[in-house]
């Protein structure tokens, strides 16, 4: 018994979880293409493409905005890995 304890204790450590910045870009993207196949399925049977001028616009500025955060927030995490690793300072005018 305590060895099969052990055994599902190593392999809950080995496991790595998804980062919920990630989890939220993902679902994100989904809803973008979901709004957007349906915006494209409105714009067929009300044969109108008044749909295209305010929803695609504003789903797809989000899209960018939770894009640019995730990436602005993976490139400060690595700046601060890569000073814990090689002790370079930052420079003021980076940031």
């Amino acid at each position: 018994m305590a060895e099969m304890y052990k055994i599902t204790r190593v392999k809950r450590q080995k496991e790595t979880r998804t980062e919920f910045s990630k989890k939220i870009l993902v679902v994100m993207f989904i809803f973008t293409l979901i709004i957007a196949a349906c915006a494209i399925a409105m714009s067929y049977m009300t044969q109108t493409t008044d749909v295209y001028a305010y929803l695609i616009p504003a789903i797809f500025a989000e899209l960018s905005v939770g894009t640019g955060f995730y990436y602005w927030k993976a490139r400060r995490e690595n700046e601060i890995k890569l000073r814990g690793i090689y002790g370079v300072e930052e420079n003021e005018e980076d940031e």
